[in-house]
C-alpha cells in the first residue's frame, strides 16, 4: 500500500468515503496518504459537522480569506483579530457539496452576539465559496439569504454542473434568477413549500431544469395557497417522462400530477395530519412503481394506490397508522394480489387477519424481509403468527422484525419459532430485531 500512487489511493479512499473513522486514521498514515485522504474528506464537510466543532470549521474556512478580508472583517469581530496560519491544504477547492444553510447555521450559532454584522461575514465566506474554479454537484439555498448571486464572478461555472437543489418556494428573485440563469442541469430538486409569500416565478426554475428524475415537496405547514399549489404541480407535467422518485411531506397534493408520472419508480409519503384524506392516490395508475415509503397515510389511499400498480413493487414499508381490522384486511390482499415480486414487507397486521399473511407469504415467493407491527388493541396470536411463518414462508425469506406494544411476545414462542425454523434459511443477525 506504500508504494502506491496517489491516483490509485484515491480510488482506494473514495470507496471509504462514508466510513469517517477509517479516512480519519489514513490522515495519519504518511504524506502521501493524508493528501489523498482530505480531498474526499472535504468534498462534503458539512455531513461531517458534528455539534460543537462549528467554530473549529469556521476558523478553518476564514484563514483561505486573504489577510485583507481578515483585517476588515477584524472591525466588526474581535475573534478575526487573531493571527491565523496559512492552511496546508486550499480546504475549499475540494469542496463539491454547497451547503449554504449549514454555513449560516455555523454563522448564527457562533456570531449570535454580533447579530448586526453577520451579513458582512456571509458574504464574504460566500465569495470566497463562489469562485471560477469551484465546480459544485449540490447546492443548498437558506431560506433568509438575501444577495444577488449571478453577480458573483465566477457563479455560472460554479453552478453550470448542479445536479440536486434544495430551496424554499418564498425565495427572493436576487437568487431564484440567478438559479434559473446557472443551474441548467438540475436532475434533483428539493422545495420546501412555505405558507405565505410563495414566489410563482419558482415554476421557472422547474421547467428549466433539463433531466429532472426526483422531486421532493416538503410542506412546513398545513395551510398553503391552494392555487399556488395547483400551479407548482402542474409545473412538473413538463417531467412526467422523466420523474422516477417523488417525495411528499406534511400534505396531500391537490391535483392529480401524481398520475402522469408513467416511469415512477420510488414514492415517499410522509403525512403530518391524520385527518386529512390523500384523495390524490384513489386516482393514481403507477404501473413502474417498486419503491412505496408511506407514514401517517390513510391505509385506503394506499390500499387504492397498491391496486393500481402492475406487478413491478419490490418494497413496501407502511409506518404505523390506526385503521380497522376490515381494512387492513383488504391492503393484505390488494398486497399478494398484485405485488408477486415483493421482497421487504413493513406493515401492521391485526390479529384476526393473521390467516391473511399465510396467503402473503404463499404469492409473495421472493420476500426476503417482513416486519411485522402489532396494534396496541389487540391480543396478538403471536403462537399462530410463528406457526404460519414456520410453515409457509418462502426459502427466500430470512429477515424478520417485530413491533409489539405493552405485551412483550412469550419466550416459548420464540423458542417454537427458533426450532421450527432451523431447517429453513439461516437468520442474519444483524437484520433480526424485536421493537417493543
Amino acid at each position: 500500500m506504500s508504494n502506491l500512487n496517489n491516483d490509485i489511493l484515491y480510488l482506494i479512499f473514495e470507496e471509504l468515503q462514508d466510513d469517517d473513522n477509517t479516512l480519519y486514521s489514513c490522515l495519519l498514515v504518511n504524506k502521501t496518504w493524508c493528501e489523498s485522504t482530505v480531498p474526499i474528506l472535504w468534498k462534503d464537510p458539512w455531513k461531517r459537522l458534528k455539534n460543537g466543532k462549528e467554530r473549529s470549521l469556521l476558523n478553518v474556512i476564514i484563514s483561505h480569506l486573504s489577510k485583507e478580508s481578515r483585517n476588515n472583517l477584524g472591525q466588526h469581530f474581535d475573534f478575526l483579530i487573531e493571527s491565523y496560519q496559512n492552511s496546508l491544504f486550499n480546504y475549499i477547492s475540494f469542496c463539491r457539496h454547497l451547503n449554504l444553510n449549514e454555513i449560516q447555521r455555523i454563522i448564527d450559532v457562533e456570531l449570535v452576539q454580533e447579530k448586526s454584522s453577520i451579513s458582512i461575514i456571509t458574504s464574504e465566506i460566500i465569495n470566497l465559496f463562489i469562485n471560477g474554479n469551484a465546480n459544485y454537484k449540490t447546492l443548498y439555498i437558506p431560506q433568509q439569504l438575501d444577495c444577488q448571486i449571478r453577480l458573483i464572478p465566477g457563479t455560472e461555472s460554479c453552478f453550470s454542473e448542479i445536479e440536486f437543489l434544495s430551496c424554499h418556494t418564498n425565495i427572493n428573485n436576487n437568487i431564484l434568477f440567478g438559479l434559473i440563469e446557472t443551474c441548467k442541469s438540475i436532475k434533483q430538486l428539493e422545495l420546501i413549500i412555505e405558507g405565505n409569500d410563495n414566489n410563482y416565478e419558482i415554476v421557472k426554475l422547474i421547467e428549466s431544469a433539463g433531466n429532472l428524475f426526483k422531486i421532493s415537496f416538503i410542506n412546513k405547514c398545513l395551510y398553503v395557497n391552494e392555487s399556488f399549489c395547483k400551479i407548482l404541480e402542474n409545473s412538473l407535467i413538463r417531467h412526467a417522462n422523466t420523474i422516477e422518485n417523488f417525495k411528499i411531506s406534511t400534505k396531500p397534493l391537490v391535483t392529480k400530477v401524481l398520475s402522469s408520472f408513467a416511469n415512477l419508480k420510488r414514492l415517499e409519503l410522509d403525512n403530518s395530519y391524520e385527518n386529512l384524506p390523500w384523495n390524490c392516490l384513489n386516482y393514481s395508475s403507477l404501473p413502474c412503481l417498486q419503491f412505496l415509503y408511506a407514514k401517517g397515510v390513510p391505509i385506503c389511499a394506499l390500499t387504492s394506490l397498491i391496486a393500481s400498480t402492475s406487478g413491478q413493487l419490490i418494497e413496501i414499508k407502511i409506518d404505523h397508522i390506526p385503521h380497522e381490522e376490515i381494512d387492513n384486511k383488504r391492503i393484505i390482499q390488494a398486497i399478494y394480489q398484485k405485488c408477486p415480486n415483493l421482497r421487504y414487507l413493513k406493515l401492521m397486521l391485526r390479529n384476526r387477519n393473521i390467516l391473511e399473511l399465510k396467503n402473503l407469504l404463499v404469492n409473495c415467493r421472493n420476500l426476503s424481509g417482513l416486519f411485522i407491527i402489532s396494534n396496541m388493541v389487540d391480543t396478538f396470536g403471536w403462537d399462530n403468527l410463528f406457526e404460519i411463518l414456520t410453515e409457509t414462508s418462502p426459502t427466500s425469506l430470512f429477515r424478520f422484525k417485530f413491533s409489539f406494544c405493552y405485551k412483550p411476545i412469550k419466550l416459548e414462542f420464540l423458542k417454537f419459532f427458533f426450532d421450527n425454523w432451523k431447517d429453513r434459511h439461516s437468520l442474519v443477525n444483524e437484520h433480526y430485531g424485536i421493537d417493543s
